[in-house]
């Protein structure tokens, strides 16, 4: 039997570890087995001829929020080419809707709920077998004689009894490799689907050192930890911390997401002695509201979160990306507004500014009544408004959210921004929000601008600040300007932006 195994990863560089990890535990049984991966932004056309060229017996997808709509489309064809094909479809956008998903596409034979080695394993057993006993996959939800059959889950099988994602497969030199340490999240954030676990389970640490070991042999630009909470237990997270760093191959950056207020002195003198661009650390904060912190399900004391990721920045050898969501439980613009002015004023690398996404199987799927919820019918799934914020204001959030890419997280503007936040005396949210009117207002965002245009944009808006202001903004701020663009540009590039002038074309 003819087995590939696809999806369609949100950019070339990613990757997906849940096929690594299906196509490890069956290849050595079935040697007719393959992995294909495309983009969401591949030409369907091209996806959809490969897929039929392919000329397998099943065809299996990793869905996502990203790629389920276009996987809908493309399986649905790719069945209408070959009615002869098995389709497989797995993941978290099929997991805790199986039923509906199933008898509302047609196209679908079989449907892997949770954790899927096992399951996989055990399905492929099956379809080999002559007797057919689609009852004993668990988590199977499938069509047989014309009726829908749903098997239970099974519980969560030994973690450490998995093999590695990596050991048939080679990490791919120009994509980011994803690995993780643990499954589940102590945690239980009403809008994340790892609420949905009921226990966290940890890889031996000194297996983590072994696998480590292939990265740092290896040498891809980054290893991406996957873990929900990577630092849920300090004393792993140390160890595993320290082990990277007295190992360190001088290329490799490895990212976490880690909870900053588990962060203690010793951890923190520990990630002082790393190499700049070893670690990058991501911190989801959310929020900065107590009633909403409580309404997610949250620790709602802000203030050892803020306090942490502070010192944690500080260091100066640590990437650090902090993440907030908007439309959040009793969370208004304004309130918001303090939040984002808060977040900003740790001075991370990167602040990702996101929306509520209103995912079946999450605790906040069943409370969209009680707090008025209304979010788009497709994938993503986001958030339209609340009860506490306007569809307007959402929008009006979509838009600050862009300047802060633009302006913030794509860097190169770093001193210039500092000095007009504080001389247009409005805190960072306003500053924003005032860049994201006149931008707009001006129809910037109609058409992609090259990074030199930015600069120029960013001059002509403190012309407009300048107007309702004592000081002469403009003149310090392309003084500013200047002084960002040699720092962040090269020689070349500079040059010819200063011969081209600052009139925005």
């Amino acid at each position: 039997m003819k087995i590939l195994l696809t999806t369609l990863n949100s950019k070339y560089v990613h990757s997906n570890l849940a096929l690594k990890y299906l196509y490890t535990v069956v290849a050595g049984e079935n040697s007719h087995v393959e992995v294909r991966e495309f983009t969401i932004n591949n030409d369907p056309g091209y996806i959809f001829s490969e897929l039929v060229r392919a000329n397998c017996d099943m065809v299996c997808f990793s869905c996502y929020i990203w790629n389920i709509e276009q996987i809908k489309i493309l399986a649905g064809d790719v069945k209408k080419a070959r009615p002869d094909l098995k389709i497989l479809v797995g993941g978290p956008e099929v997991s805790f809707n199986g039923i509906d998903f199933i008898r509302d596409n047609s196209w679908v034979d079989y449907i892997i709920c949770g954790e899927g080695e096992y399951s996989f394993y055990r399905l492929c057993q099956v379809l080999e077998s002559r007797d057919r006993r689609f009852d004993t996959v668990p988590g199977l939800i499938y069509r047989q004689d014309g009726r829908i059959f749903v098997n239970g889950l099974t519980d969560n099988m030994d973690f450490n009894l998995i093999p590695f994602p990596y050991s048939l497969l080679d990490c791919e030199d120009d994509r980011v490799v994803y690995y993780e340490s643990s499954r589940g999240c102590p945690f239980r954030c009403s809008y994340c689907l790892s609420s949905a676990e009921t226990s966290v389970r940890f890889l031996d640490v000194d297996r983590v050192k072994r696998e480590l070991r292939y990265f740092l042999y290896k040498k891809p630009k980054q290893v991406k930890f996957i873990d929900r909470t990577f630092n849920s237990r300090p004393e792993r997270a140390y160890e595993i911390f320290k082990y990277l760093i007295d190992n360190d191959n001088g290329v490799t950056n490895f990212h976490f997401e880690i909870c900053a207020d588990l962060l203690d002195d010793r951890t923190l003198c520990l990630l002082s002695m790393a190499r700049k661009g070893l670690f990058q650390m991501e911190i989801g904060i959310q929020s900065a509201n107590p009633a909403t912190l409580t309404a997610i399900g949250r620790r709602d004391n802000i203030y050892p979160v803020l306090y942490n990721t502070e010192r944690l920045i500080k260091l100066g050898n640590i990437h650090t990306h902090v993440d907030l969501i908007a439309g959040l439980p009793y969370e208004s613009y304004g309130i918001f507004a303090r939040s984002f002015d808060k977040v900003y004023d740790l001075k991370a690398d990167m602040l990702q500014l996101g929306f509520l996404k209103v995912l079946c199987g999450t605790p906040i799927y069943n409370q969209i009544e009680a707090h008025n919820i209304k979010y788009r019918k497709h994938a993503p799934y986001e958030v339209i408004s609340t009860a506490y914020i306007s569809a307007e204001e959402l929008v009006r959030l979509k838009m600050i959210e862009n300047m802060v890419d633009v302006y913030y997280n794509r860097g190169g503007f770093g001193s210039t921004l500092d000095f007009l936040i504080k001389a247009s005396d409005m805190g960072a949210f306003g500053f924003y929000e005032k860049l994201a009117d006149f931008y707009y207002e001006k129809g910037f965002q109609n058409r992609e601008r090259k990074k030199e245009d930015q600069y120029r944009i960013l001059l002509e808006f403190a012309g407009d600040l300048e107007r309702s202001s004592r000081e002469d903004l403009k003149k310090k701020t392309q003084e500013l300007l200047e002084q960002d663009m040699r720092a962040n540009t090269n020689p070349e590039i500079f040059n010819r932006f200063m011969k081209k002038g600052w009139k925005l074309t």
